[in-house]
């Protein structure tokens, strides 16, 4: 076990002071209780508010658990990325700040990798997954589109790869994360497709989805940029085989 702890939770957070409240102190109460070692990384990106201080007055007290703040704004691909390389945990997990997949549906994914996979990824496009609150319907839309595009010209295999709920066991953490290079939205793309390159296993895990009204996401402006970066990381990668493997 990696410095004695079983799972590090990555938080990226931008502006976030006035929701981060709960959904923070949901991840420690659960973890509290969690029969395992756990670490929390809040990655504030440069917030404008005063969100890395809700941060700290919320993980006040928990037994391993930093604040890391981007200055300035990077983007939530460069503060996953800058979470997960700090993280010291066995499995690495990073969740949107909306915490619209709840904490517990981490036993799901650690179950995955029980059964062998390096990366769990939560997916709503799976059978057993189960969504409490819709996205609007033309949100829902996009993002179908958006996966039947990955599928059809950078990647097989994976209905879902913008949930925000991705963990990673410790061995592939280095591989993968080094050679990522999108900073902003199109991130987990190219990191889905960097693992599969290297022939890591991914494991897609049906989970509970409840939307945030709040999200910081433009559906058709980021979108199109996301098509390009995912695009760009096909072009970048496509080259690396499992005996690249760092």
């Amino acid at each position: 076990m990696a410095d004695g702890i079983d799972i590090s939770v990555v938080i990226p957070a931008y502006n976030e002071s006035a929701r981060l409240g709960a959904p923070l102190a949901r991840v420690r109460s659960w973890l509290e209780a969690y029969d395992q070692t756990a670490e929390i990384i809040v990655v504030d990106d440069g917030s404008a508010d005063d969100t890395a201080d809700v941060a700290r007055r919320g993980l006040e007290g928990f037994p391993a658990a930093q604040v890391l703040r981007n200055e300035p704004n990077a983007g939530k691909g460069a503060s996953v990325r800058r979470g997960v390389l700090a993280a010291r945990g066995d499995y690495v997990l990073f969740s949107d700040a909306d915490l619209s997949v709840d904490i517990a549906d981490w036993t799901k994914l650690r179950a995955a990798h029980e059964a062998g996979a390096d990366i769990a990824i939560g997916s709503r496009a799976i059978r057993g997954s189960h969504i409490d609150v819709h996205q609007p319907w033309h949100r829902e839309l996009a993002g179908r589109c958006f996966n039947v595009f990955i599928r059809a010209f950078v990647m097989s295999g994976i209905h879902d790869t913008q949930c925000g709920f991705k963990s990673f066991a410790r061995p592939c953490i280095q591989s993968v994360f080094s050679r990522q290079t999108i900073e902003r939205w199109g991130f987990d793309v190219e990191l889905l497709y960097i693992a599969q390159r290297l022939g890591f296993r991914i494991a897609e895990v049906p989970i509970t989805w409840r939307n945030d009204a709040a999200t910081k996401i433009n559906a058709a402006a980021d979108g199109f940029k996301m098509l390009g970066e995912a695009l760009e990381a096909r072009k970048l990668h496509r080259h690396l085989t499992p005996k690249d493997r760092d």
